[in-house]
């Protein structure tokens, strides 16, 4: 189930709500989990008995090296959850990669016949619960925080509906005690909060990465949609940097919106969800965007890969390869192709290279050129993040740098034109200070009841213009549902 579908909108949301708020404090925990397995089953109804069944193993395997005294059993229980966890990972995600690739080799080896392998299907946001699952145990196992005591509590942690599908990714004890206790924050004001940013969200996706991915799609393709892309060595330099662009500000506005309105329903709860983004395209080096871009799975792969990998103290080739190491399996993480490693390793290598130099030359430059030099090389890494091939990108990048002799065209309208304009004053809005103070006032300020008057008003507004796009349009494509 999508967020911004009519279904959701119109009928699961609304009667969620209320039945959620007019449920007795102590039955909430109850409607809220039973909700989010019909929420995940809608979608993926078969999986939903894997996920329980992990969930039920993880809460035993997790008790019981609570409970134990020797440091021996308790990592081999750890042991036991994570191998069991990035197995099922491994399997439904990259079984289908490695096979294809295998093939591919014997292929080049003069071997004739493939190993024979029916396709797995990727359950949808295996990738986020099986990072949170994996917070659960290591928590647990540093001693960060005592484990729950309460199964459906743990269920709950896991497959929480609003952050179960495309995140953000929360650590255990980041949430741990708001499973048990939310009374502080059962106020109207938070609800009303909660429902600004929900909508502000709902808007960031449907009036604006959908308008975009509408001329993105229409140059790279999409599988998923049934759009057939366009060779790029036949598109005109123009098409390819305009594609570009487009995509760039549509996987913002298109992930960013759905953690806003994740974010937002988690208020509306009682919830207090980390932030995932932060302006990121005002990022002045790589090093600073990762800062601000998809903060929760940097947050987790700093603390749970970077760092027990040794970090800095080990000297500094060593923290380079460890950077590169987490930038390679990031990746990975985002989905079983080449071209998600060569995003990889293209961030990893910037972030080694502006320790190495890049960083002394533009100190020296002034802050509009190391934003303009930051983006485009966010923007080039967005090329191989979307291109569907390696052969793909290496047309598309030689097509941008006039390499190719392409002059084919796609115009795009009068639309389009004015979403980019907001999209890229919006993405931008925060580099003068007053931009800053007024997103802060609008995403956690303590508003005065005239001004919750006037903001309820503005996100009516924006709801009921994106509620007539949604049910007009039936291009909804969500970019992180993938992995």
């Amino acid at each position: 189930m999508v967020f911004s579908s009519t279904f959701f909108l119109c009928y699961f949301l609304p009667a969620f709500l209320l039945l959620y708020f007019a449920t007795p404090r102590k039955y909430k925990n109850i409607v809220l989990l039973i909700s989010s397995v019909l929420f995940y089953a809608w979608g993926a109804p078969k999986f939903i008995f894997v996920l329980i069944g992990t969930t039920i193993l993880d809460f035993f395997l997790v008790r019981m090296m609570s409970e134990s005294s020797s440091e021996r059993r308790r990592k081999m229980l750890l042991g036991i959850s994570v191998t069991m966890n990035l197995g099922l990972l491994v399997y439904f995600k990259y079984s289908n990669f490695f096979i294809q690739n295998f093939n591919g080799v014997l292929h080049k080896l003069g071997v004739e016949g493939d190993i024979q392998w029916t396709s797995v299907v990727l359950p949808i946001g295996i990738s986020f619960y099986t990072f949170e699952a994996m917070t659960y145990m290591i928590d647990v196992y540093r001693r960060v925080h005592a484990p729950l005591k309460n199964f459906w509590d743990y269920q709950l942690y896991i497959i929480l509906f609003p952050k179960l599908i495309a995140g953000p990714i929360i650590r255990y004890h980041e949430l741990a005690d708001q499973i048990t206790d939310r009374s502080e924050r059962d106020t109207t004001s938070e609800k009303l909060m909660g429902f600004y940013r929900f909508c502000i969200g709902l808007a960031k996706k449907v009036l604006i990465a959908n308008t975009l991915a509408l001329y993105a799609d229409s140059v790279y393709g999409s599988k998923e949609l049934g759009i057939d892309g366009i060779l790029p060595e036949y598109l005109a330099p123009g098409t390819l940097w305009m594609a570009a662009v487009a995509y760039t500000f549509q996987i913002y506005f298109d992930f960013s919106g759905y953690c806003d309105m994740a974010i937002g329903i988690g208020r509306m709860l009682g919830f207090r969800f980390p932030e995932n983004f932060n302006n990121p395209y005002i990022s002045e080096s790589i090093t600073e965007f990762w800062r601000r871009w998809h903060m929760t799975l940097g947050s987790w792969m700093r603390n749970y890969l970077y760092i027990p990998l040794g970090g800095n103290k080990n000297g500094t080739r060593r923290m380079y390869m460890n950077l590169w190491i987490v930038f390679l399996l990031s990746g990975l993480w985002h989905g079983a192709s080449w071209t998600f490693v060569l995003w990889g390793i293209w961030h990893g290598s910037f972030l080694v290279a502006e320790r190495l130099f890049i960083r002394k030359i533009t100190d020296k430059l002034g802050r509009i050129f190391r934003v303009a030099f930051t983006f485009f090389v966010v923007l080039i890494g967005w090329v191989a993040f979307r291109a569907p091939s390696v052969a793909h990108l290496k047309g598309y990048i030689k097509g941008m740098f006039f390499l190719t002799n392409g002059t084919q065209q796609i115009d795009y309208d009068a639309q389009f034109t004015a979403i980019l304009a907001i999209a890229i004053f919006f993405s931008f809005f925060c580099l003068p200070k007053i931009g800053e103070r007024i997103q802060n006032m609008v995403y956690n300020g303590s508003l005065t009841e005239g001004k919750h008057t006037a903001f309820t008003a503005g996100a009516v507004v924006l709801f009921i213009i994106a509620l007539s796009y949604v049910t007009s349009s039936g291009y909804n494509p969500f970019i992180y549902f993938q992995f």
